[in-house]
């Protein structure tokens, strides 16, 4: 395609990718093979032609769309519905032409459209095409004139369900057919380059015999606030999300009410909205990509929910990535003006609502109900409370909804420095896990699922494998506590040194020797620095433990042992 490519894409294997240009052209690029080749259904360059001369006409930015039912059928769109069902060596048109075909708006540049003189001004086309999720012969589409359009058998016949009130003209600009009800489906249009600032989004229960007009201007979406495209959240009938020329919002109760779901967006058009694995993704005209990680609270959200003290919501599964945030951050480590990426820490995701501010404590139980690790927003309570977590800090205590994310590690080693102090932990283990939440006077528990990182599960590391891992980690981790101490224990010996007797010095001295490694660069590495190397090598990777890995921290165990040993006739 070109600059005002719609690019359709198979989701579940997106290995051939179809793009769009004015006038119809429509190319095929293999992405595994790099090759490209033209599709488009009939190849009459249409650029600068009258479109009262021309078989078909195409939009500026006409669609293309893969079926999710068949990745071989791809639809196009003109001023007729075009389908292949091999990828685009042949296309059968299977519609007559659904747009007003009004002759005064066609010629040389399609009034309304300004004429910039670049030979794609065409009006009177589809610019949407809609597949339903539950029947491959359910399709909508709509129109840059203000149409829209159905058909429930596959083609064969249509029937103009555009809603009676929507004032003629105007962009469909998106349809979107409810995943979770087969005759419910969304349709946003905007009509600001005719002067109209209303917004409109209809929904339908009925394939598009009765609309409802779910944007009045009063219920949370201004009077003049264009609407781009209203999406249907897969998990949660009725939970909507609506994109407009002025930001994003949302409703709770199918369009009744709409809520300015902001936040720290700029103020942009959104373009485009998915939901993808529970996160909600935003296209916007000019200020990129942003996504708002988990929707878990919004689609268990609820007004029995807001009325109680304290609720815990049930958490999504986390997957147990190791990677570490990239360029720019991770989310709220920096300053509101910088606009670099933000990506959120790696774990799991904790939301909870307060109904005021209260203190909190929180604790992840493994499957067998031990404690895993503790947190309080109270920092003089929770076993892990002077350890920082990788996001968000510790949990907080605020009145409404808050956040935690649980890096998914136990409690690191003990430091003589209280800035490291409890710092990275070993990870725990794919599995059950039990969170649990105390605040106002009551608890609540969710459970928590820890999914393996498919990558490390297709290179033969089992859930065993890990288990046995996390066992020997932490055997690791106790013996870097236990060499922390011997360190503080001989800097305290070192500190009286004034009152040892010379035997006692010259055993200090042996020790300290054997057990820390000079401040001078590259000198011969201390009992403790092998202590802490075995330990950064065994907590880096997903594997299986070494055998190698298990002698070696028996030895390290047993020159600990003898270290301690003599220290104690200091």
């Amino acid at each position: 395609g070109c600059e005002s490519a719609n690019v359709g894409v198979d989701r579940r294997n997106p290995r051939y990718v179809y793009g769009g240009c004015y006038v119809g052209i429509l190319e095929e690029q293999d992405m595994q093979t790099d090759l490209k080749r033209s599709v488009m259904p009939w190849p009459e360059l249409n650029l600068t032609e009258p479109t009262d001369k021309t078989r078909y006409r195409f939009n500026w930015t006409s669609p293309a769309v893969v079926s999710q039912h068949n990745p071989n059928v791809v639809y196009h769109g003109g001023n007729v519905l075009f389908r292949t069902a091999d990828r685009g060596r042949s296309w059968t048109p299977i519609s007559p032409d659904l747009t007003r075909n009004d002759k005064a708006t066609q010629g040389f540049g399609g009034t309304p459209i300004t004429n910039e003189g670049a030979g794609g001004e065409v009006y009177g086309a589809i610019v949407n095409i809609a597949e339903s999720r539950h029947d491959a012969n359910t399709i909508y589409v709509g129109t840059d004139d203000g149409l829209v359009q159905v058909t429930r058998d596959g083609g064969k016949t249509w029937t103009n369900v555009t809603p009676k009130d929507l004032p003629t003209g105007g962009r469909v600009q998106n349809i979107d057919p409810s995943p979770l009800r087969p005759g419910a489906a969304y349709v946003a249009v905007y009509r600001y380059l005719l002067g109209d600032f209303q917004p409109y989004i209809y929904k339908t229960e009925d394939y598009g015999k009765n609309w409802t007009r779910l944007t009045s201007g009063t219920n949370g979406i201004p009077a003049d606030c264009p609407t781009r495209v209203v999406r249907e959240d897969p998990s949660r009938a009725g939970l909507l999300y609506a994109g407009t020329e002025f930001g994003v919002f949302v409703s709770f109760d199918d369009g009744g009410h709409w809520h300015s779901m902001q936040l720290n967006m700029p103020v942009t058009p959104v373009t485009d909205i998915k939901v993808h694995r529970q996160d909600l993704v935003l296209s916007t005209q000019g200020r990129s990509f942003w996504i708002l990680d988990d929707l878990t609270p919004l689609q268990q959200l609820s007004d029995k929910t807001v009325a109680e003290a304290m609720h815990l919501f049930a958490p999504r599964a986390a997957t147990r990535y190791r990677y570490r945030a990239g360029f720019g951050g991770i989310e709220g480590d920096r300053a509101a003006t910088d606009d670099t990426p933000q990506y959120i820490a790696p774990g799991a995701v904790v939301d909870y609502w307060l109904s005021s501010s209260a203190p909190v404590s929180l604790d992840i139980l493994d499957a067998k109900g031990a404690v895993v690790a503790s947190y309080a927003s109270d920092t003089a309570h929770g076993s892990d409370a002077s350890r920082p977590m990788s996001a968000g800090g510790l949990p907080q205590g605020r009145a409404g909804l808050n956040r935690f994310v649980w890096d998914m590690t136990y409690p690191g080693p003990w430091s003589e420095n209280a800035g490291q102090r409890g710092r990275g932990g070993p990870m725990a283990a794919p599995g059950m896990y039990t969170v649990r939440l105390s605040a106002a006077g009551t608890s609540g528990t969710q459970p928590l699922v820890i999914a393996p990182d498919p990558r490390v599960t297709l290179d033969g590391v089992t859930p065993s494998v890990l288990d046995a891992q996390l066992a020997y980690n932490l055997r690791v981790r106790d013996l870097v506590t236990a060499a922390n101490h011997t360190s503080e224990e001989l800097r305290a010996a070192r500190s009286r040194a004034s009152v040892l007797t010379p035997a006692s010095l010259t055993t200090l001295a042996t020790l300290e020797a054997e057990f820390f490694t000079p401040t001078v660069r590259y000198s011969r590495p201390g009992l403790q620095t092998h202590i802490t190397y075995l330990y950064s090598m065994s907590v880096g990777a997903d594997q299986r433990v070494s055998q190698d890995a298990i002698e070696r921290y028996e030895e390290l165990r047993k020159a600990l042992d003898s270290v301690n040993a003599r220290a104690k006739t200091l």
